[in-house]
This record gives C-alpha cells, sequence and structure tokens, in this order.
C-alpha cells in the first residue's frame, strides 16, 4: 500500500475520500472535530499543486433523491472558513469537474448516488475517471465496500492511503500487533451481542480486559451475582460465563466490587452506593462505584499499551458519569500507549477533557470495531491489493 507522500501530485487530479459527516445544526455544522483532522491532508495536497476533489457521505438520505436537509452545503461553507479560501460545491460531480492546479472543490453527498453503498461497478469507475491519482483519507469509512471506498480505489489510475488513514492504521497496528506489555483494553457499551467477536479477539490478545456498561451486568449477571433490572443481555450468559472461565483466551477480566445503582434514570435519579453482592432486585447498575474505579485505574497506570473503546457507565448523567471520568483520566494520565476510539468513547473524552493525554484519537467507530475484531477493512484491502499496480484493465 502506497501512501499520498509517495505520489506526484503537481497538477494532477486527486479525488480524496474523506469522512465529512459532521453533525449540523440550523444549517450549520455543530462541530468542527471532522473537518478539522482532515485539513492537514488537504492542505499538503494543496501545497504541492494538486486540483483538489474531496468526497464524502453525510446523514443516510435515500439513494437517487436529492435532500437539501443532507446536503454539504453547509460543510462547505466551514471548510472555506477553515481553508481560508474557497470550497465550492459541485451538485453534479460524475459529470466532470474544472479545479485549477493548487485549488479545491466538494463534491455533493456521494450517498445521492444510485450504487454507492452497494459498490456499484459502473459508479466506481465513473469516479475513478475524475481523477489521476485517488487518496482514501477516511478511516471511519473504511470498513464499507462502498464506490466510493473501495470501489474508486480498484479503478482510479493510482489509489493510496492519505495521511489520515495511514495515521490511524500505524496507531492501531502499534496498539495491537506489537503492543507494549501489560496490554489492557477497555471495552463498554450497551450489548455483548454488538461486541461480541471484539471480546473474543480480545480476550485472545491482551493481558487485562475491563468491561463497563450492560457488557459488565451480563458478566457480572455470568458470574452469578444478581443485578437487578440493569441492562443485560440474558441470552448470552453462557458466553460471559465461557469468557470469564477463559474459553476465548487468557486475559484477566477484573470485576467490579462495588457499583452505584439507582431504580430509574429520570433527571432527578440519584445514585446509591452498592457493593456488587448488594444490589437490589428493583436496582440497575449504572456505573461503576469509586473502589472499582481506583482498582482499575491503578491497573492502567501499569499498562504499556491501552485500547479504550465504549464507556464505564451512563456518563452523561451527572450522577453516573464518576466512574467513567476516572477512567478517563486515568487513561489520560498513564505513561501506556493509548489509542481510544468508538462515538460514545469520543463523546467521554470531549467531555471530561483528557484528549491532549491520549496518544491517539481515533476517528472511527465500526472501524475501529473491526479492526478490533482481527477484520481486514475493505477499502483498505482494495489499498492493499492494489499496491503501486495498475488497475484492471489499465
Amino acid at each position: 500500500m502506497i501512501g499520498m507522500t509517495d505520489v506526484d501530485l503537481r497538477d494532477r487530479h486527486v479525488l480524496i475520500r474523506e469522512d465529512l459527516n459532521a453533525p449540523l445544526r440550523d444549517g450549520r455544522v455543530a462541530s468542527d472535530k471532522r473537518l478539522t483532522a482532515v485539513l492537514p491532508t488537504l492542505n499538503a495536497a494543496l501545497d504541492r499543486g494538486a486540483r483538489v476533489m474531496v468526497m464524502s457521505h453525510l446523514g443516510r438520505p435515500t439513494e437517487g433523491e436529492y435532500d437539501a436537509d443532507l446536503s454539504l452545503s453547509p460543510v462547505a461553507h466551514r471548510l472555506s472558513e477553515l481553508l481560508q479560501r474557497k470550497v465550492p460545491l459541485v451538485r453534479n460531480w460524475l459529470d466532470g469537474m474544472d479545479v485549477a492546479p493548487g485549488a479545491v472543490a466538494l463534491c455533493e453527498n456521494v450517498r445521492f448516488e444510485v450504487g454507492e453503498k452497494a459498490n456499484d461497478e459502473q459508479l466506481a469507475k465513473r469516479m475513478a475517471a475524475l481523477c489521476d491519482v485517488f487518496v482514501m483519507d477516511a478511516f471511519a469509512t473504511a470498513h464499507r465496500a462502498h464506490a466510493s471506498t473501495a470501489g474508486v480505489a480498484r479503478y482510479a489510475p493510482v489509489a493510496c492511503a492519505g495521511p489520515l488513514l495511514a495515521a490511524e492504521l500505524d496507531a492501531l497496528g502499534t496498539a495491537l500487533r506489537n503492543p507494549r506489555r501489560p496490554l489492557v483494553a477497555i471495552v463498554g457499551g450497551a450489548k455483548v451481542s454488538t461486541k461480541l467477536e471484539v471480546l473474543k479477539s480480545l480476550s485472545n490478545r491482551v493481558d487485562e480486559l475491563i468491561l463497563g456498561g450492560g457488557i459488565a451486568n451480563t458478566i457480572i449477571a455470568a458470574s452469578g451475582r444478581g443485578i437487578g433490572r440493569s441492562l443485560a443481555e440474558h441470552g448470552l450468559i453462557d458466553f460471559a460465563a465461557d469468557l470469564l472461565r477463559g474459553e476465548y483466551g487468557d486475559a484477566s477480566i477484573p470485576l467490579p466490587t462495588d457499583v452505584v445503582c439507582a431504580e430509574s434514570l429520570q433527571a432527578d435519579a440519584r445514585g446509591r452506593l452498592k457493593a456488587i453482592g448488594d444490589v437490589g432486585v428493583d436496582e440497575m447498575i449504572l456505573d461503576i462505584g469509586p473502589a472499582t474505579a481506583v482498582d482499575f485505574a491503578e491497573r492502567l497506570h501499569s499498562a504499556g499499551t491501552i485500547v479504550w473503546n465504549g464507556p464505564l457507565g451512563v456518563f452523561e448523567h451527572p450522577e453516573f458519569a464518576a466512574g467513567t471520568a476516572t477512567i478517563a483520566a486515568a487513561v489520560a494520565a498513564s505513561p501506556a500507549y493509548s489509542i481510544a476510539g468508538g462515538g460514545d468513547t469520543l463523546a467521554a473524552i470531549e467531555q471530561f477533557a483528557v484528549g491532549g493525554g491520549i496518544s491517539c484519537i481515533s476517528t472511527g467507530g465500526g472501524a475501529f470495531l473491526e479492526f478490533l475484531e482481527g477484520r481486514r477493512l475493505p477499502a483498505v484491502a482494495a489499498l492493499e491489493d492494489r499496491g503501486g499496480s495498475a488497475p484492471p484493465g489499465a
């Protein structure tokens, strides 16, 4: 797989797939995070005299139907401000684009095009015909075999990895393929079923597996303790018990010794601290307790590498945020190499202002999880299969 830095871009039409799926509010971009992440890639291409065309999706429109509410127009406006140069939005971009050297244009939402999600071959070829060089730079969409990710990479004259994609792959490789030990993974979230393969894979690769949220509740139930009305997947109790017994790997799985409970999640709910064996039948476990948080934090301080995906409790509610706050601070303060990813994880990092202490914050959610599972990401596979070779039929 070649990188953008390995390719001559001067006066060449360069089509860059980014993830500009930013939240919108009142017709404006509500968060710049995804936009600022791509600025180094775009500036590097522009500084080298490329004719830059940027592709991205936004939301989940119906293919073949233009939806003004999901137009990338607000993104083009904000990107113009951030780049300090005009970024026109081109609606009928598949018909061809006239971009000058050192200039940039934004293609309208790729998901308006019929065949995008099905990775239609003809659509991918039309995208590839627009450019001399295709740059895949959107790690967050690399797990999708779409026309604008994996398809165009197959047919473009040259296909390469952008700096943002390369950096995330390198960070994940450092964390999982050649980690400093001990390797500690933190996995939270509502359901075991959504992270079944991740848990299997990590239990065979990490030294310690710290669990939170509904996933932890299912594990606690599998250990024979009562969890009241806590969110859990009772149909996966047997799997959780097998995980605890080491059926999938030798990772140590520490259980909470105390938890914070309540009978509801209403705004005025108040948390009650309970020992792990004292949860009432009408109570829900909504956070780890302070003793557990300290124990987990000490484990993180002695780690060599930390991988974090998912909160430890319902951190959006102030009564149940302390556990995730403690863990977030511990990850940031640890001397370990740390990588964090997933939407809820990124929200927690922002809420507790610990981003500066984390080695790498991944832009991916689904792609991050699939990498942790050990899967080959389709868009990355397309780049790797191409290497520096010509496209089919060239």
